[in-house]
């Protein structure tokens, strides 16, 4: 694989910046419909494009989805849902196992915690945010850039359906303003069996040929009835051919493209592989936990599921990074760009510099980035939900008493509007889950720091890791909403009068996780703004929308053809079929069919396409988009993209990268033959 990730990627940063084969996450008010219609026959028009946008949808949390029917219904990954699948579960009745499907509208069960946004406007907002910072430096740009994003985000979301967020693109080159509906009445439709939505599991992750069912069926609701949704996708009748055009609509998370060599450097030799040892150790002490019951298991399941989803992207980044042919084309890359902003006296006297400086910055990132990450709070906040709640109401009546520009981004006006409904989301909190993930944290922030950093004697009062992390569980109530609600209503006496351990703790660490959170910023986060929006207004000034900007989990469209591939396992046609399914079943996890498969095997057409590969360029947070083809109608559901594409973080691969969709004819026959969901099949393919 590294040989061919290498030479293919050289031979595309060879082409320059311009994009080329069908590469790049487009913003949807940059859309490069001239080039989609001469390679492929197609240019999409405006209003297809505001269809297509106001069909697709984010999931608050790291997902994408769409409006499939014009009464809310909802598509995306089971692996998206499954987390409203687990807080509806008992240790008596666990839907991830046993899957879900709502016979009537009534059945419809609300998701705690789920917000579904979908946009519907894009306003550049790069005058106001760049004058509100110029001539600025240190702290003055964190105070100024805060002041101007609550004062624009307060502009535009006038009630609490409506979610505006200020988006920096290219590195701070271009600044919009993305309005959203919100939607937090989201129920839980239909979702199958954990075991064949994620066929394969773990050793299949990431692969090609692929036979997984993930999908979920949600629905929104407003004034408690099912919303009306004009704008949704429809059915496609025939499904996908090899060769066709096919789109994918979703909110990719992120992306490290426009990084400079120095910052590439950095998450080589030093964030990726302490980010991989971590997870490394956090799998196995998940793996261990397992094996003591099935409560356990059910507990854990969905973390160890996304721990080991995250091991392979990292595992899979670091051998991009770490491949010499790779890393000299990425180099080169850089180089031709600094040459061309060289040869324009103007950019090279306003922006020459900005390489060098910011690759000056990344030793002191190196120093104060551990400390930043370990103790501002973030390690446990990650750790435990306990931690969050507990910060949150600590830090709530201080930043309330602030003027809403002078406030933490959490608590501004807007993000205020939801806080309530975030603060007491009924989602059940396992203690003994609590305790094992934070007393790894509170280890590792031991072994980070010594035992005797004053920071780390604060957190740990004398205790053990593991000790602290049982004194902390044991000495909290905060898993109760009741208990939330008071100290919420009760403020900052309240708060401070409390006994609750997490309150205490997050109480006595709360100045010292300010001050490096502050201290970070001023050293490390704000320089870097100003040298990476240098580097962003000179690539601008050359290309400007030409090329794509990084993804930042906002909505982008990309464009390909259904596609196989060819690798070290020779060639790889684009389809798998249902009859493939039962063919790789087993009577060993992670292949073991769930029964009501097994049971309907003779009424499925084993010629069925049941998952499909495209050459569309996606990264993670793309789970769950629909992919379409050029009438905007839905041939299938990404759900993952292939081995090669673990690289996509840095650059696009033309002739390995592929994303991995459910065929849109297997779901209509998973739905009809295996779950019998015909009143949802009625409603998908259009029927009145």
């Amino acid at each position: 694989m590294k040989i061919g990730v290498a030479f293919t990627m050289a031979l595309f940063f060879a082409l320059g910046n311009v994009a080329v084969a069908d590469e790049g996450m487009w913003t949807f008010d940059h859309f490069p419909s001239k080039a989609v219609g001469t390679k492929y026959g197609f240019a999409p028009s405006q209003a297809w494009l505001d269809h297509i946008r106001s069909s697709a949808l984010r999931i608050a949390g790291g997902c994408s989805a769409s409006f499939i029917s014009p009464h809310g219904l909802v598509m995306t990954n089971h692996h998206c849902a499954v987390d409203c699948e687990d807080a509806l579960s008992t240790a008596q009745n666990n839907l991830v196992q046993s899957g879900f499907y709502a016979k009537t509208q009534a059945d419809e069960t609300k998701c705690p915690g789920f917000e579904i946004d979908q946009l519907t406007s894009i306003t550049n907002v790069t005058k106001e945010m760049l004058a509100a910072t110029k001539g600025l430096s240190g702290a003055a740009i964190t105070t100024a850039s805060r002041a101007e994003n609550a004062k624009l985000q307060k502009a535009c979301a006038t009630d609490s359906s409506i979610r505006c967020d200020v988006v920096s693109l290219y590195h701070g080159g271009v600044y919009d303003v993305y309005k959203y509906n919100r939607f937090r009445d989201v129920r839980l439709v239909f979702a199958p069996e954990f075991a064949v939505a994620q066929f394969g599991g773990d050793p299949d992750n990431f692969n090609f040929p692929r036979f997984d069912f993930d999908i979920a069926l949600l629905r929104v609701y407003g004034n408690g009835k099912p919303s009306d949704t004009p704008d949704y996708l429809r059915w496609s009748k025939n499904g996908s051919q090899p060769g066709d055009p096919v789109f994918v609509a979703g909110n990719p998370g992120s992306t490290q493209r426009e990084l400079t060599v120095a910052q590439l450097e950095y998450l080589r030799d030093v964030a990726l592989p302490k980010e991989l040892a971590s997870l490394s150790e956090l799998r196995g002490l998940l793996e261990q936990y397992q094996t003591l019951g099935v409560e356990q298991q059910r507990t854990t399941n969905d973390e160890l599921f996304f721990v080991e989803n995250d091991y392979k992207v990292v595992v899979g980044q670091l051998q991009a990074l770490d491949d010499p042919a790779l890393f000299a084309t990425l180099e080169s890359k850089e180089h031709t760009l600094r040459a061309r902003v060289a040869r324009q006296r103007a950019l090279q006297v306003q922006y020459g510099d900005a390489w060098t400086k910011l690759a000056a910055l990344q030793t002191l990132r190196e120093r104060l980035g551990t400390a930043e990450a370990y103790k501002s709070g973030g390690i446990f906040d990650q750790s435990t939900a306990y931690f969050g709640i507990a910060q949150t109401l600590v830090r709530l009546p201080v930043e309330k008493a602030k003027p809403n520009a002078q406030r933490l981004p959490e608590f501004s006006d807007s993000a205020l509007v939801t806080l309530p409904e975030e603060l007491f989301d009924p989602r059940p909190i396992y203690p003994a889950v609590e305790q094992l993930n934070l007393a790894f944290a509170l280890d590792t922030l031991r072994r980070e720091f010594g035992p005797d950093d004053p920071f780390v004697r604060d957190v740990l009062q004398g205790r053990s890791p593991a000790d602290a992390a049982q004194y902390l569980v044991a000495n909290t109530k905060l898993g109760d909403v009741s208990v939330r609600k008071k100290l919420y209503d009760g403020g900052e006496p309240a708060v401070q009068a409390s006994d609750d351990a997490f309150i205490q703790l997050a109480s006595r660490i709360d100045a010292q996780a300010r001050g490096v959170q502050k201290q970070y910023e001023d050293a490390v986060t704000n320089p870097s703004r100003q040298f990476s929006e240098s580097i962003a207004k000179a690539r601008f000034a050359i290309d400007g929308t030409s090329v794509y900007p990084d993804a930042t989990f906002t909505l982008r469209l990309s464009y390909g053809a259904v596609a196989g591939f060819s690798d070290s396992h020779g060639v790889i046609p684009p389809f798998t079929t249902i009859g493939g399914l039962f063919n790789h079943a087993s009577n060993a996890d992670p292949y073991v069919l769930p029964q009501s498969w097994l049971a309907a095997k003779s009424s499925l057409d084993p010629q069925t396409p049941m998952n499909l590969s495209t050459t569309n360029d996606i990264i993670g947070g793309n789970s769950g988009s629909p992919l379409m083809d050029k009438n905007g109608d839905v041939v299938g559901l990404i759900f993952d993209g292939n081995i090669h594409s673990l690289g996509g973080a840095f650059g696009y691969d033309p002739r390995l990268n592929r994303s991995v969709a459910l065929d849109s004819r297997a779901i209509i026959a998973g739905l009809t033959h295996v779950y019998h969901a015909d009143r949802i099949v009625t409603e998908i393919l259009g029927s009145p």
